[in-house]
């Protein structure tokens, strides 16, 4: 008797979906101009790297968009964000993963596989959206849909707080994991350009649990009245936050820097600091 075929867990993401969101996005005569989050991205990633004393010999990077990255870092390797990263086990000194871990089903599996593709002591850097993304069109659009439709249907990705993605590197099994932000403030015409714009850099809805029909015109318009009615800037065009979180955590290897056991210092922290220590009451 042949044994049941274990069930599927059900997979947030529609990567097929994504793929033609992304596939259309390249055909996009602005896709140029609307790449600029993912420029962001590698800008940052750029600037970190300066800050880290060390030259990286096998670079890789985990990328939608590998144009992006032309001539970013020479001789590295760029591999789609696939669910099961082209990355061989221990080729790397340094892994990049840009701007793609909100469209991941396993986000820790791509950590862990980043993880596993890196040398002892190498760095991982994530850059990733943050919690803070697109709150001001989350919110508009459930309200818009409330009135108009009477409920609430998934449209907008959720992403993860800052000290959510920071857990995700300890899980992964990363060393000395730091974790941080860079709010980003951009204006728009409208939400309507703002929603266009988002489609044009291939982030339009991909989860699975979405409704399989076009969004009503009624809709849309409402959402773009009740933007432009909580988030016109002086200068009359539209706020939208986007949040980079970044990242870093190391391959583990012996000489890194370790915790002290605790209770096993040598010296007072109020010698150190040459204060008065006050002993609190019981």
């Amino acid at each position: 008797m042949s044994s049941p075929v274990p069930s599927q867990a059900p997979q947030l993401i529609d990567r097929a979906a994504l793929a033609r969101n992304r596939a259309r996005a390249r055909r996009a005569p602005d896709v140029a101009r609307a790449m600029f989050l993912h420029e962001a991205a590698r800008d940052e990633a750029q600037d970190r790297l300066m800050m880290v004393n060390r030259e990286f010999k096998s670079p890789a990077i985990v990328t939608p968009f590998p144009e992006v990255w032309d001539g970013a870092l020479p001789g590295a390797k760029v591999v789609r964000d696939d669910e099961v990263l082209d990355l061989e086990v221990g080729a790397h000194d340094l892994v990049i993963h840009a701007l793609a871990l909100h469209w991941a089903n396993d986000p820790v599996g791509q950590l862990i596989q980043c993880r596993r593709a890196l040398q002892a002591d190498g760095l991982c850097l994530t850059i990733a959206f943050g919690g803070e993304t697109l709150s001001e069109l989350r919110a508009a659009m459930g309200q818009a849909e409330i009135e108009v439709t009477g409920g609430l249907s998934p449209r907008v990705l959720p992403m993860g707080e800052i000290r959510d993605l920071g857990a995700l590197l300890q899980r992964a099994g990363l060393a000395l994991p730091v974790a941080d932000s860079l709010p980003l403030d951009v204006s728009y015409e409208s939400a309507l350009h703002l929603m266009r714009d988002l489609r044009a850099m291939g982030e339009a809805n991909a989860l699975s649990a979405r409704l399989r029909r076009p969004t009503r015109r009624a809709l849309l318009l409402r959402t773009a009245e009740i933007y432009a009615a909580s988030y016109t800037r002086p200068d009359g065009r539209i706020s939208a936050t986007y949040e980079l979180v970044t990242l870093t955590g190391w391959a583990p290897d012996e000489s890194q820097q370790k915790p002290l056991r605790p209770g096993s210092a040598a010296h007072r922290l109020a010698d150190a600091l040459n204060a008065k220590e006050t002993p609190l009451k019981d």
